[in-house]
């Protein structure tokens, strides 16, 4: 997954790159190359089509590595595209146990590096290249007449400081929002503090390796996490073991909610095994006091004192200051748009998906057990040619899964190679949690999918 996060244009001369009036024969470009970008990729060859994957990274898999220590929870049989095991199969690769979970680094390794190695995409992938623009060659988003036929812009920016501009027949943004977590403040905004404190270290990012690289990070230390997701649920679970071998190890869990019972999810009700043994062994560290819970937390300020970090948070019962020695921040992740101010986007005002797909997916509204299918129609922009997929599509909402976006470049692919009927024809089947009613109505206000 690409980081899209815009940097300041350097100064050297932007270089043009096969910027035409047509834009017939012009490739695909692809931002991301994660599992949805690398799906599309493989979609994209298989319908004829010329793919170009932009990684910002300095290879596939770039956003996963960082929590390759991580467990998935879905086995390898949700994990696996079918287009990309059909560019797989011929090059000698067994497909993994189905009912196997792999952890990050292993769907790195075991499908990721392979996929991209392949004879059919090997030389369509560029790392080290982050996209810091998209618009249309010659106009922006403005300009009406002729926009439809004139080729896409795409800015990117190399690690040594140089700037290119390529054209595209399409855009797909597959860069997902690994980059862009949610601040821990008030109303979707950061803190007083907490910028400085990120940038001291006491701040980290979703899924530290707490048992491994960054194990003396958090040893004997009193650590807070905050976060309500499957994220936050995998961290205290890894802190609980850490607090088990090393004395004086502290965990304190903050959520926004009241009761933390709705992150146990399903539990022995859910289709994913892992997934609803997650829940379980959570619920057991609560109860039996290894996990101090603070709920209706709302933080308001961090401050640094000699005995550590201050976070300050008002609750129903007044204001709360807790003291601890470093922060987990387990709050989600937001999309990066600015780097597609020059496209003409319908975005849902909530969750900022795709306007179609907004209401489908909102966590405060929508059922969770399953997902309605969806494809090229509900992805579609007013911007003909581009498409936001795979993670980056769901906005804000916190419930997507790699099957998801595997079928949502499956149909975009169809619909760019022509085949409308094959685009419209969208199936998808999602394992239940467990506790998601099919009422809508009846799941308000719950957030159960990860």
């Amino acid at each position: 997954m690409a980081d899209t996060t815009t940097p300041t244009t350097p100064a050297s001369s932007t270089n043009t790159t096969d910027i035409s009036a047509d834009p017939t024969g012009l490739p695909v470009v692809v931002i991301g190359a994660g599992p949805v970008g690398l799906a599309a990729a493989a979609h994209l060859v298989e319908r004829g089509l010329d793919p170009l994957v932009l990684e910002a990274g300095p290879a596939v898999g770039a956003a996963i590595r960082d929590w390759g220590h991580t467990r998935l929870f879905s086995p390898w049989r949700y994990n696996v595209d079918a287009a990309a095991a059909r560019l797989l199969e011929p090059a000698g690769w067994v497909t993994p146990d189905p009912e196997a979970l792999p952890t990050g680094a292993e769907l790195v390794e075991e499908y990721l590096q392979p996929l991209a190695a392949t004879k059919a995409l090997a030389s369509r992938i560029r790392t080290g290249a982050r996209v810091i623009a998209v618009s249309r060659a010659g106009i922006d988003k403005t300009r009406t007449a002729g926009r439809q036929d004139t080729p896409f812009l795409v800015r990117i920016a190399h690690a040594d400081g140089t700037v290119e501009d390529l054209s595209a027949r399409a855009v797909l943004d597959a860069s997902g929002t690994w980059g862009q977590p949610n601040p821990l403040g008030q109303a979707g905004l950061e803190a007083p503090g907490e910028a400085a404190a990120r940038a001291a270290g006491r701040i980290t990012t979703a899924l530290p390796d707490v048992l491994g690289a960054d194990r003396a990070r958090f040893a004997g230390q009193h650590v807070l996490v905050v976060g309500a997701g499957h994220s936050a649920a995998n961290t205290l679970l890894e802190l609980g073991t850490l607090a088990q071998d090393t004395p004086g190890t502290r965990i304190s869990w903050a959520v926004r909610t009241a009761d933390v019972t709705r992150v146990y999810g399903g539990e022995d009700r859910d289709e994913l095994a892992a997934r609803g043994a997650l829940g379980t062994r959570l619920r057991h560290l609560v109860e039996t006091g290894t996990i101090q819970v603070h709920p209706s937390f709302t933080i308001t300020a961090f401050t640094t004192t000699g005995l550590g970090m201050m976070v300050q948070a008002s609750s129903p019962a007044g204001e709360e200051r807790l003291v601890v020695d470093v922060v987990v921040a387990a709050t989600g992740f937001r999309p990066a748009l600015g780097m597609l101010s020059e496209l003409r986007l319908e975005l849902d005002p909530a969750v900022e998906a795709p306007r179609q797909l907004g209401p489908l997916i909102d966590p405060e509204f929508h059922s969770c057990g399953s997902v309605a299918p969806h494809g090229e129609n509900m992805l579609s922009h007013p911007e003909p040619g581009f498409y936001i997929v795979g993670m980056k599509s769901y906005g804000r909402a916190p419930t997507f899964l790699l099957a998801t976006g595997y079928e949502q470049v499956r149909s975009v692919s169809a619909w760019l190679a022509g085949d409308a009927a094959a685009a419209r024809n969208v199936e998808l089947v999602l394992p239940a949690t467990g506790v998601c009613s099919t009422d809508a109505s009846a799941a308000s206000g719950s957030n159960c999918c990860s």
